[in-house]
């Protein structure tokens, strides 16, 4: 506790100030990601409240904020409306298929924190990553794009005329004061969103412009207002959903879904975060917070959420980077919802699209377009191919996608530099040197080194300069050995690593005949005991 004090207090202007403007930032973003869900705004912004303050406090990455999210919101809509089929007109068993999701999406997300799969995190590819960054920042800016459109009878149309032009003018203007107000030397550590925000708003409401706000937000999407009371747990659920095994069938691969996409977009914007601040933070601890998050959400009546990277941006630039700043945003979220409804509805969308447009231009990694014709043709495409599924579908597709095709790859590439040196010693025996890892990619070029229809009596294998990789590896050895000695040849290997010695032995035990263990090559030793090598160096 002592720690997360010292932490805290040293840098509390910046956490306080960048946590009301994340705060603000929320508002809009949680209630249209509960509007395209099919449920109730304050579903979405008590997701927000619950989420982003539990994560503040025993996530692993300060600094990051969390809450209810588009890519959770798209999945979550035939969920709402395949749980709504179910039950009678009215009755509303959609929501509370929802909650019981969320619990478990919770639970599947602890058990990955317990397992320890945030580790896994560290396998995703630098191109997958510029990927997701770039993706992410086009569906953030196409997300924004539905603020320049007004509902006219029931129907959503872009604006038009002065309307246009008023919200292009105050979005601009946003974007001026926070591109301007850093480059000012007394202004600088400003937090120039909030400023911006501030100052667009009351330009608005003192000249009385006729824009959308947040009120008009909310009330257009067939909310009643921000104006809600304290979450209390929603007991109704344990009442509506029946706990049974059609309901366990129903609801666990939309929460094995959510679980995914919401732990892969928290770690991928956890190590983005990670970058920017050059801090690191704990993969499995986030996995952790962001499932009791859920558990807790889903029991309260939230629609669940993730690690949004465009609100943690926000709070990165404006200076946040400890645990306070989370907690600011969630508990001002939550003072905004119980008391200041009145006045954050009065906030105008130009203001925060404003914002969103800056968080776009700082997300995007513009440097990907530099080094276009400077990296493989495979780590371009891998980067035009996340980005577009992740524009396209969602980003648990895409990363998935380009970590699969990463791997393939690599697997490839691997898989032809396998090599082998053939020598003849003075005592007839034939020698293979190979060069190369062994593995499942490329045990068929390894096979094919060898004659052993025309080879000598005598056959000698040296691994020395080889790693043998995998299970498909030491059963391409034991084939090939098998191979010989029908042929009625001998054959020696040499220099194995030791995990593939007891394999082979513990296969056949006759490979202890055909295995040299006395080997005096220090190459040997480096390569079958680096850790030991490497302790003994530093002892040293």
């Amino acid at each position: 506790m002592t720690e997360f004090i010292k932490k805290s207090v040293s840098n509390v202007r910046n956490d306080v100030l960048s946590g009301i403007t994340v705060a603000l930032a929320l508002v809009p973003e949680a209630v249209a990601f509960a509007f395209v869900a099919g449920v109730d705004p304050l579903v979405g912004l008590y997701a927000a409240f619950m989420v982003g303050l539990i994560t503040s406090v025993f996530g692993g990455r300060p600094g990051m904020i969390s809450g209810a999210t588009g890519a959770l919101a798209v999945v979550m809509v035939s969920l709402v409306s395949e749980g709504n089929a179910m039950g009678t007109p009215g009755e509303n068993l959609g929501l509370y298929y929802l909650f019981a999701t969320v619990i478990l999406m919770g639970i599947i997300q602890m058990l990955a924190g317990v397992l320890k799969l945030g580790k896994f995190v560290r396998l995703i590819p630098h191109p997958v990553m510029m990927g997701f960054v770039n993706g992410l920042a086009i569906v953030i800016f196409l997300s924004q794009l539905g603020m320049f459109k007004e509902t006219v009878d029931g129907n959503k149309q872009w604006l038009q005329g002065s309307q246009l032009y008023l919200m292009i003018g105050l979005v601009g203007l946003t974007m001026l004061i926070m591109w301007g107000l850093p480059k000012i030397k007394a202004a600088k550590k400003l937090p120039e969103a909030l400023i911006a925000i501030l100052v667009v708003s009351f330009l608005a409401i003192s000249m009385n412009f006729d824009v959308a706000t947040v009120g008009s937000f909310i009330r257009d999407g067939g909310g009643e207002g921000l104006k809600g009371g304290f979450p209390v747990p929603n007991l109704e659920t344990f009442s509506k959903v029946p706990f049974t095994w059609a309901t366990i069938k129903f609801i666990f691969p939309y929460a094995l879904i959510l679980a995914a996409i919401g732990l892969i977009e928290s770690l991928m914007t956890l190590n983005l975060i990670d970058d920017l601040t050059e801090t690191r933070g704990n993969g499995n601890r986030e996995c952790m917070a962001q499932g009791g998050a859920n558990i807790v959400t889903g029991l309260f009546g939230g629609m669940g959420g993730c690690a949004m990277i465009g609100q943690s941006i926000i709070n990165i630039k404006g200076g946040g980077r400890g645990r306070l700043s989370g907690i600011v945003a969630a508990v001002m979220l939550l003072m905004f919802i119980l008391f200041g409804s009145s006045y954050i509805e009065q906030v105008p969308i130009a203001a925060l699209v404003g914002v969103m447009f800056m968080v776009v231009i700082g997300t995007f990694a513009w440097s990907s377009f530099r080094i276009m014709n400077k990296i493989p043709r495979a780590d371009l495409f891998v980067l035009i191919l996340v980005s577009s599924l992740t524009v396209l579908f969602d980003l648990a597709i895409a990363v998935i996608a380009g970590v699969i095709f990463s791997a393939l790859v690599f697997s490839w590439e691997n898989a032809t530099r396998i090599r082998a040196r053939k020598r003849m010693r003075e005592d007839g025996t034939k020698t293979y040197e190979i060069w190369g890892p062994l593995f499942f990619g490329s045990i068929t070029t390894f096979l094919d080194k060898f004659d052993v229809k025309n080879d000598p009596d005598s056959i000698e294998i040296d691994f020395v300069e080889s790693r043998v990789s995998d299970h498909s590896a030491v059963e391409a050895i034991f084939n090939l050995v098998e191979k010989y000695e029908v042929a009625g040849k001998t054959i020696h290997l040499k220099h194995l690593s030791e995990e593939c010695k007891m394999l082979l032995y513990k296969s056949n035990p006759k490979f202890r005949d055909v295995i040299v263990e006395a080997v005096d090559d220090p190459r040997y030793h480096l390569a079958a005991n680096p850790e030991k090598f490497t302790k003994g160096l530093f002892e040293k």
